[in-house]
């Protein structure tokens, strides 16, 4: 066996020192424009804080037809800000581990929340055996965290139940719901549904929609006979349902805010595409359909930063809070072939990234990351092409006409997700870790290291 001089050693020396010490300088940088806030973000030490900042279906292409239509092909929405960028794989995988190339939210979702790769429709749990896997949220309550999760979805949803369920099927979502999920009924010793593993948590924060879900009955077990919202209020939980209550809640106790029966209706509106194209049309930025009490994400974002840092201030604790927000509709427009709904729901998701960074600037000890858990299928096409499937031109805030295509199915059947990889951007304690092209199962590792969850 070759073994290396002690030249050589002196030299692997030398270079880790200069490496070292350009750490050092980069991290001790002042912040002043682009390059000063690249330098601040290369930097490995402890979070305190980490905002997660999920854009559902929210690939490139979607990112493009947002900032074109909203501040202009030479502008930059909030989410361009940050000072690291890069792009990470969105695979799922069969029972056997080999890959399944365009992946769904639940398998997506358990990828970060995780650590690990499941088949599509599950919930943190293994593709091949169906065991339970702890989530960053499990993790961070364990080591002393606060933690909270906020969606447009219903909370029951895929992206929000990864955290704080685990279920064999993504449609069990309510105790009237486990058809597919006999293992984790109560009545077979399991979980619950995953709005009964949701409030069972104690999550200090769940904010977004599915009331539906939470009024269904819980059919065995302790609770039984009882709402799982009843449930929540037996466990604490202070539960509220329009944006008066959410302004009127405490820190004392952990908040259930569950604003809509299903999901939370669309910002804007407008017409979808159709098949021939249509029209060019500005869209409707209020839409009539969504009542006036309903909060914004970026609200609702806002709230569940100052719920969780009043609550570990309120406990002297070092720690601070792992929270995640979801723009979920991005994806559900994107399945319609509705362009103006689809917009809307990124231009409100990129306004929670607003908030996300301005309380970051304030507390640089907060790790931001925005991504996505899948591409999709909106691509924008030049003007004269005739796509086979459905077509939308809009009047962008420039003037100018742009046409969105949507060709991933047939015509009037939902429009799918697509395998491409997808940008992740960052900024505070770990945030280097974004750099290059990583695996969706990275992002769990980032938020492990900078929370130094064990």
């Amino acid at each position: 066996m070759h073994r290396p001089g002690r030249r050589h050693v002196t030299i692997a020396t030398a270079l880790a020192a200069a490496t070292a010490a350009a750490v050092v300088v980069t991290t001790t940088a002042g912040a002043s424009g682009p390059e000063g806030q690249a330098r601040n973000a290369i930097k490995s030490g402890k979070a305190k804080n980490v905002i997660l900042l999920i854009g559902d279906g929210m690939g490139d292409s979607e990112i493009t037809l947002a900032r074109d239509y909203t501040v202009g092909a030479n502008g930059r929405l909030n989410m361009d800000k940050f000072p690291l960028t890069g792009a990470y794989t969105t695979y799922a995988v069969h029972a056997d581990g080999t890959p399944d190339y365009v992946t769904d939210s639940a398998a997506s979702g358990t990828g970060w929340a995780t650590g690990v790769k499941t088949v599509n429709g599950r919930i943190s749990k293994t593709p091949g055996t169906d065991k339970a896997v702890p989530t960053l949220l499990e993790l961070a309550q364990k080591n002393g965290y606060a933690t909270g999760s906020v969606t447009t979805a219903e909370l029951t949803d895929a992206t929000p139940a990864v955290l704080a369920s685990h279920a064999t099927d993504r449609s069990c979502q309510g105790p009237a719901d486990m058809a597919k999920c006999p293992s984790d009924t109560i009545a077979r010793g399991g979980p619950g549904s995953i709005a009964e593993q949701s409030v069972n948590h104690k999550a200090d924060v769940l904010l977004g929609g599915g009331k539906q879900r939470f009024d269904q009955k819980v059919t065995d077990g302790a609770y039984k006979g009882l709402t799982v919202t009843e449930q929540a209020q037996k466990l604490g939980y202070q539960v509220v349902t329009d944006n008066a209550g959410l302004k009127n809640v405490t820190a004392g106790k952990p908040v259930l805010g569950l604003f809509a029966p299903g999901n939370g209706p669309t910002e804007w509106t407008g017409k979808p595409a159709a098949v021939g194209g249509t029209d060019p049309q500005r869209c409707v930025t209020s839409n009539p359909n969504r009542p006036a009490a309903t909060p914004s994400l970026a609200d609702s974002a806002a709230k569940a930063i100052q719920l969780l840092e009043t609550k570990q201030k309120q406990r002297h604790s070092r720690q601070g809070f792992f929270l995640q927000i979801e723009g979920a509709s991005i994806d559900k427009q994107d399945h319609a072939a509705d362009p103006c709904g689809q917009i809307g729901e990124t231009a409100a998701f990129d306004r929670a990234v607003k908030v996300a960074r301005a309380y970051a600037a304030a507390h640089p000890d907060t790790l931001v990351v925005t991504t996505a858990d899948h591409g999709h299928t909106s691509q924008i096409v030049p003007l004269e092409a005739t796509p086979p499937g459905m077509s939308a031109t809009l009047v962008t805030d420039e003037g100018q006409q742009l046409k969105v295509n949507y060709s991933t199915n047939t015509p009037g059947r939902s429009q799918e997700h697509t395998g491409t990889e997808v940008r992740i951007a960052a900024q505070g304690p770990q945030a280097y870790r974004v750099l290059g092209v990583t695996n969706q199962t990275d992002l769990f590792t980032t938020i492990r290291e900078a929370l130094r969850l064990r």
